[in-house]
């Protein structure tokens, strides 16, 4: 199931990054779109299509596809207040309190992070930068294939720690308990049951019923993904998380079954999760091969990872650990799990990756729901310029310009000068008015 590669291999299979506009799809995903959409017509293409219905018709457009991709007759898109607290009332207790210290570590986490607003008068007058929070913010939770009342608490928590004023959410029809109960537990009260591409839409342009945001985040799958990508610029975004991904790089003495187990937890979630490991160490790769194989009997999303794990999975044998960091680097996953002796050490090599997991006591599952950093993280490469969910996500800086006169007056002439260069009379004009 899980097949070892050799590094020039891999470098034309598994290590490959295609964008998702351009990615050769999966024959279930392009059958399913075509059988919708018409003959020919890719993800990209059948996500413009709702997209542009949205913005024309709204609510209208919004129940057809419901009817059309999720089966589901709405009359209305919002789910009463009362429906959140009986979800929430009829958690387990075990579960309600797994929930509450999932909260209360993720909003201590990020309640820690600092927003530096500043000034400074060295400059003549006063000029600096101050943060303050976005209004509106959408947040998307998948639950499509499993309920993930995690991804709401990871980014719900940080826009509240922020100060955004209104949050809604939008989840999949027919929402599960646990999604509705996550959001009882933030105090969300606006939550929406349209999921998939039509709720970026519905987000994005706004409805007759559903407000449009001023930024959209949270995960997704392919389709949630393309239609963020498609309506950047009208609303702003996290960035674009999903299909998720796990890279290991473990060395001689990392547990064979807890690398496999690792890597496995991340398959389950979609069949274009990727789950790869890096080892110098034949050994270790055959015998988490053969752990995979073990292990994968027992689960119960095992249709999913047999998908998944063989197509875009692998293990990469290395010629030891920097050449493996050096990988990592290049690849730029979502997780980075350090499975190895000494993951302090080796993480001084890393420069590219969402979430750095030092060591196999920090797998990354706690990541996924306890540990505190929001599991909303970059994937498809962008880690190389993007940056895990966090309070900054929720907040915009504005510059301030408050200058003395006497600067004024020293400064006036150089910008017009500048300006004439430029042949931008009315801007030269502007500063050499002052002058007189």
């Amino acid at each position: 199931m899980l097949k070892i590669y050799d590094l020039d291999t891999a470098r034309q299979t598994i290590l490959r990054r295609i964008p998702p506009q351009l990615s050769t799809y999966p024959s279930a995903v392009l059958e399913s779109t075509e059988r919708i959409f018409g003959p020919g017509t890719t993800p990209p293409h059948s996500v413009a299509t709702i997209l542009a219905s949205i913005r024309e018709e709204g609510d209208a457009a919004l129940k057809r596809w419901s009817q059309t991709l999720d089966k589901v007759h709405l009359d209305v898109f919002n789910v009463p207040t009362e429906e959140l607290a009986a979800a929430y009332n009829s958690l387990p207790d075990s579960l309600s309190q797994a929930l509450n210290a999932s909260a209360s570590r993720v909003r201590a986490f990020h309640e820690c992070q600092p927003i530096p607003s500043w000034e400074t008068q060295a400059l003549g007058g006063i000029l600096g930068q101050r943060f303050t929070p976005i209004e509106h913010v959408g947040v998307y939770v998948p639950g499509g294939t499993a309920p993930l009342p995690s991804s709401l608490l990871m980014s719900v928590i940080p826009a509240q720690v922020a100060g955004v004023r209104q949050i809604a959410v939008c989840t999949p029809p027919n929402p599960n308990p646990l999604i509705l109960a996550a959001a009882r537990l933030c105090n969300v009260d606006r939550v929406y049951q349209i999921g998939g591409a039509q709720a970026i839409g519905a987000m994005a342009f706004g409805t007759q019923t559903i407000p449009q945001v001023d930024k959209i985040v949270g995960a997704g799958n392919l389709f949630v993904t393309l239609a963020k990508q498609q309506v950047y610029g009208i609303v702003g975004l996290d960035g674009l998380a999903g299909p998720t991904e796990t890279m290991v790089i473990a060395d001689e003495d990392a547990n064979p079954q807890w690398v496999a187990a690792d890597l496995l937890a991340q398959a389950e979630h979609d069949i274009l999760a990727k789950a790869i490991l890096l080892t110098p160490d034949d050994s270790l790769a055959r015998r988490v091969q053969v752990a995979v194989a073990q292990q994968v009997e027992n689960l119960s999303r095992a249709d999913i990872i047999a998908q998944s794990l063989p197509q875009l999975g692998g293990i990469i044998l290395t010629p030891d650990l920097k050449s493996a960091a050096a990988i990592a680097n290049e690849y730029a996953p979502e997780h980075l799990c350090l499975s190895v002796a000494q993951p302090w050490n080796l993480a001084q090599e890393i420069k590219n990756a969402g979430g750095i997991f030092y060591g196999e006591n920090s797998f990354e599952v706690l990541g996924d729901y306890i540990a505190g950093p929001s599991h909303v993280m970059p994937t498809g490469g962008t880690a190389r310029f993007a940056s895990p969910l966090n309070v900054l996500d929720f907040v915009k800086l504005s510059s301030i310009i408050a200058l003395d006169k006497s600067t004024t007056e020293n400064l006036s002439p150089i910008a017009a000068q500048i300006a004439q260069a430029e042949m931008l009379t009315a801007h030269a004009a502007a500063a050499e008015i002052r002058e007189a």
